[in-house]
C-alpha cells in the first residue's frame, strides 16, 4: 500500500492557464473541482493579459479563487506582441514545472498562446469552451478559437453548435465531450450573493428600469464614426430609460479620443464580478457586444440584445433570450423599443447549463489522466 508521501507524488500536475477576466468566472469551478477531486495537483497561472491588477484582486475575491502559484505580469501590446510575451513566459513556467496537462479556457490570446507552446513540448491541452465559431475571422477571438482547438487533445464543448463545429473541420470524435457550460456553473453558484449586492443603491438605480450597457470590441469602438454613432444611440435610448454603462477602458480611451459627449448616461467604471451579476440580473434589457454575456443573460432571463452580426453561442438566440440586432442606430432603437412594449418572455435553459460542467470535465480528466 502506498503512503500518503506515495500518493502526493503520484498525483498528476494541472497548469490551468487564465489571462483576461472574462475567463475568471470560467477557470473558478474547474479550480474548485480540482482542489475537491484531489486527483491532481492544480498550478493556476494567471499570464496578467489583463494588465489590471485591482480588477484582477476583485474577482479572485468575488469568486473565492487561490491566488495564482505564478503571476507572468505580460501587460499590454498588440495581440502578437501579447502572443509572443505569454509564449516565451510559459515555455519558461513549463520547462520548470513539467505539468502533464494544460488547461486552457475561452478565446483570449493567453488561451492560444497556452495552447501553443504546450503543443510544441508535447504537453496535452484541454480547451474549455471549447468548438465555438463565429465565422468571422476579423474577430481576434476567431484565430484563437481555430488554432486552440486544432492543437488540443480535450475539447470540452458548451453547446451542440460546438459539436457540429468540430465534426465539420474532421475533429477526431473521440477528442470531442459535450460537458455544459462552466461559466454557468459560477453563475448559479454566486447568483444568490450577487443579489444581496447593493450596486443599485449605490447608484440610484431601480430593479427592472434601467438598460445595461457594454461595449468593448475593436469592430465597435475603435471606428470613430461608428462609435459616434453608438454614442448618439445610447444617448437616444436614455430619453426612454437609465442607460447604465460600465466603460471598459478601451472604450473609454476611444470615447475620450474622439470628444463625444456622454451626457444623460450613467458611466461607472468595469464593476466586480457580483456587482456586476446584480446589474445583469435587475436590467430591463441588456446591451452587449460580449460573448459571456449572451450566456449569462439567457440563465438570468433577461432580454440580450447583442450589437454584432454574428455569434459564436447560436444556442443563446435560438433557445435564449438573446437576439442579435447589428450595429445599424435605427435597428437597434426598433429592438429597444420592441423589448419595451412587450411583457418579459421565460426562455428555456440550455442542454447541460446546469451547473455541474466542471463536475463532467474532471469526471473525464480523471478517467483519461488520472488513473
Amino acid at each position: 500500500m502506498k503512503s500518503p508521501s506515495e500518493v502526493e507524488e503520484a498525483r498528476k500536475t494541472i497548469a490551468c492557464v487564465v489571462g483576461a477576466r472574462p475567463n475568471f468566472m470560467k477557470i473558478a469551478p474547474v479550480i474548485k473541482e480540482l482542489d475537491r477531486r484531489r486527483h491532481f495537483i492544480a498550478r493556476l497561472i494567471h499570464t496578467g493579459q489583463h494588465f489590471s491588477p485591482e480588477m484582477s484582486d476583485m474577482f479572485f475575491r468575488d469568486l473565492d479563487m487561490p491566488q495564482p502559484d505564478e503571476y507572468l505580469g505580460v501587460g499590454g501590446g498588440t495581440p502578437v506582441e501579447q502572443t509572443a510575451m505569454v509564449m516565451r513566459a510559459l515555455e519558461k513556467s513549463f520547462r520548470e514545472h513539467c505539468p502533464d496537462l494544460v488547461l486552457v479556457v475561452g478565446d483570449v490570446t493567453s488561451t492560444m498562446a497556452a495552447a501553443i507552446v504546450a503543443a510544441k513540448m508535447q504537453i496535452p491541452v484541454a480547451h474549455v469552451e471549447a468548438g465555438l465559431r463565429s465565422f468571422d475571422r476579423r474577430m481576434p477571438e476567431e484565430i484563437n478559437r481555430i488554432v486552440t482547438d486544432a492543437l488540443s487533445d480535450y475539447l470540452f464543448v458548451t453547446e451542440e453548435s460546438g459539436i457540429r463545429n468540430l465534426r465539420n473541420e474532421a475533429v477526431q470524435e473521440e477528442r470531442i465531450f459535450f460537458v455544459g457550460n462552466v461559466m454557468i456553473d459560477s453563475l448559479l453558484r454566486f447568483r444568490g450573493r450577487a443579489m444581496q449586492s447593493d450596486v443599485l443603491d449605490r447608484w440610484n438605480l431601480r430593479p427592472k428600469s434601467y438598460a445595461l450597457v457594454t461595449l468593448h470590441r475593436p469592430s465597435n469602438v475603435d471606428d470613430m464614426t461608428h462609435l459616434r454613432d453608438l454614442a448618439c444611440l445610447l444617448k437616444r435610448i436614455a430619453e426612454l430609460l437609465p442607460v447604465v454603462f460600465p466603460v471598459h477602458p478601451r472604450t473609454q480611451q476611444r470615447l475620450k479620443d474622439a470628444g463625444l459627449s456622454t451626457e444623460g448616461l450613467i458611466l461607472m467604471p468595469p464593476q466586480g464580478y457580483l456587482d456586476f451579476v446584480r446589474l445583469m440580473a435587475d436590467a430591463r434589457l441588456v446591451a452587449t457586444d460580449s460573448g459571456g454575456i449572451q450566456e449569462e443573460t439567457t440563465i438570468l432571463q433577461v432580454p440580450c440584445l447583442t450589437l454584432r452580426d454574428n455569434t459564436e453561442r447560436p444556442v443563446t438566440t435560438e433557445i435564449g433570450t438573446n437576439r442579435l440586432v447589428g450595429t445599424d442606430p435605427d435597428r437597434v432603437f426598433l429592438a429597444v423599443l420592441e423589448v419595451l412594449d412587450r411583457p418579459l418572455q421565460p426562455a428555456r435553459v440550455p442542454e447541460l447549463w446546469d451547473g455541474n460542467a466542471s463536475s463532467r470535465i474532471l469526471d473525464i480528466l480523471v478517467d483519461k489522466i488520472g488513473k
